[in-house]
C-alpha cells in the first residue's frame, strides 16, 4: 500500500490499493480511444481531473524519465477558453503545456461572440453554458472525432447517466435514451459523418480517488487548489470570491480568509470553500468529511436548476 504524504496521521491513512485498478482500466481506455479513432484530442482546462487525465495518458503512451516522462502524445490538447478564467489556472496551463512541449488548440469564447454565435444578455453573465457553442465550433475546425474529458460519474446525476465512450449526433448533441451498451470492456465506436465521442477514462473514479491519485502521483496542480488568503463575500451557503466579474453587492461584507477550490471553472459562477489545507494530503482528510459533491457545494451555475448540467449536456456540453 503506498503512503500518503507525512502531513497525515496513520489512523487517517486510506488503502489505496483500488487506485491500481482504476489507473489500469483509464490507461486501457485512453488506448483504445487513440486505436479506434483518427483524430481525437484531450480536454485540458487546468482543473485537477483533466491534469490526473493527462497525466495517466502521459503514463500510457511515452516514457519515463527520471521524474518525468518523455515522447509526444499521439493526441491534441484542446481548451475552451470563455475569457472569464481565473488568470492562475492560465498561466498553470501554459507553463505545463510549453514544459513538456505539448501540442495545445485553445477554442476561444470571445471569438464566437464577435461572430455572432454566441451572443450575451449581459456584458458580464456567465459563460460558462456558451462553452458548447466554442467546443463544437472546434470539433468542426479540427474534424475532432473524439474528446477525452474528466468528467466522473460521482459529480452529478446527469454525468451519472454517461457511458465511458458516449455518443453525441451530427448536432452534438447527448442524448441518454440513444446511448449504447458498454459490455465489460467492449465499446462501440461506430461513427455517421459528423458525430463524435466523447471519452471519460476516469468516469468511475470519485473526487477522493483523484486526491489520493495527485498526492501518490505528485501531480502539479494550480495553486487555487490549495489553502490561500482570498476576499470573499458569504451568499447563503456560498462564498463568492471577489473578483472584477463578481464585485460585492450592496450592503455584503467582503472578508478575507483562507479557502481553497474544490473545482475551478469560470470566475463567474465558482466558489471556494473555506480551507487550511496546502497540499494533497490534507485534502485528502478534508474530503473525506466532505457531505456534499465538489460541484453542488460550489457552482453557482448548477444551483439555477436540479437539471442544469443535464440541460447543458443536452447541448454538446463537456
Amino acid at each position: 500500500m503506498s503512503a500518503l504524504p507525512q502531513t497525515l496521521e496513520p489512523r487517517q491513512v486510506v488503502d489505496q490499493r483500488h487506485l491500481d485498478a482504476l489507473e489500469e482500466e483509464a490507461m486501457f481506455i485512453l488506448r483504445e480511444v487513440v486505436a479506434a479513432f483518427e483524430r481525437p484530442a484531450l480536454l485540458y482546462s487546468g482543473g485537477k481531473d483533466s491534469c490526473v487525465v493527462l497525466h495517466l495518458a502521459r503514463k500510457a503512451f511515452c516514457r519515463r524519465a527520471g521524474d518525468g516522462f518523455e515522447g509526444e502524445l499521439p493526441l491534441p490538447l484542446l481548451h475552451v477558453d470563455t475569457g472569464h478564467n481565473f488568470p492562475e489556472v492560465l498561466e498553470f496551463r501554459d507553463r505545463e503545456v510549453a514544459r513538456h512541449g505539448d501540442r495545445l488548440l485553445v477554442a476561444h469564447l470571445d471569438d464566437c461572440i464577435r461572430r455572432g454565435s454566441v451572443r450575451l444578455r449581459h456584458e458580464h453573465e456567465s459563460r460558462n453554458a456558451h462553452q458548447s457553442v466554442a467546443l463544437l465550433e472546434a470539433i468542426e475546425q479540427h474534424a475532432l472525432d473524439c474528446l477525452v474529458g474528466g468528467a466522473r460519474r460521482d459529480e452529478d446525476k446527469a454525468r451519472a447517466k454517461e457511458r465511458i465512450f458516449s455518443h453525441r449526433d451530427a448536432f452534438g448533441q447527448w442524448l441518454p435514451k440513444e446511448q449504447r451498451a458498454e459490455l465489460w470492456s467492449l465499446f462501440n465506436t461506430r461513427l455517421r459523418p459528423g458525430e463524435h465521442f466523447r471519452a471519460f477514462p476516469i468516469s468511475n473514479w470519485t473526487e477522493l480517488d483523484v486526491w489520493l491519485y495527485i498526492a501518490r502521483e505528485g501531480i502539479a496542480l494550480p495553486s487555487l487548489y490549495y489553502s490561500h488568503e482570498r476576499e470573499v463575500v458569504a451568499r447563503g451557503d456560498l462564498l463568492v470570491p471577489v473578483t472584477p466579474l463578481t464585485p460585492p453587492r450592496a450592503g455584503e461584507e467582503v472578508r478575507r480568509m483562507p479557502v481553497r477550490f474544490r473545482t475551478v471553472g469560470d470566475m463567474s459562477c465558482t466558489c471556494p470553500v473555506p480551507s487550511g489545507a496546502v497540499d494533497a494530503g490534507e485534502v485528502v482528510v478534508e474530503t473525506l468529511g466532505a457531505t456534499h459533491s465538489e460541484r453542488g457545494a460550489t457552482r453557482l451555475d448548477d444551483r439555477g436548476s436540479r437539471a442544469a448540467m443535464e440541460q447543458r449536456k443536452l447541448q454538446g456540453y463537456f
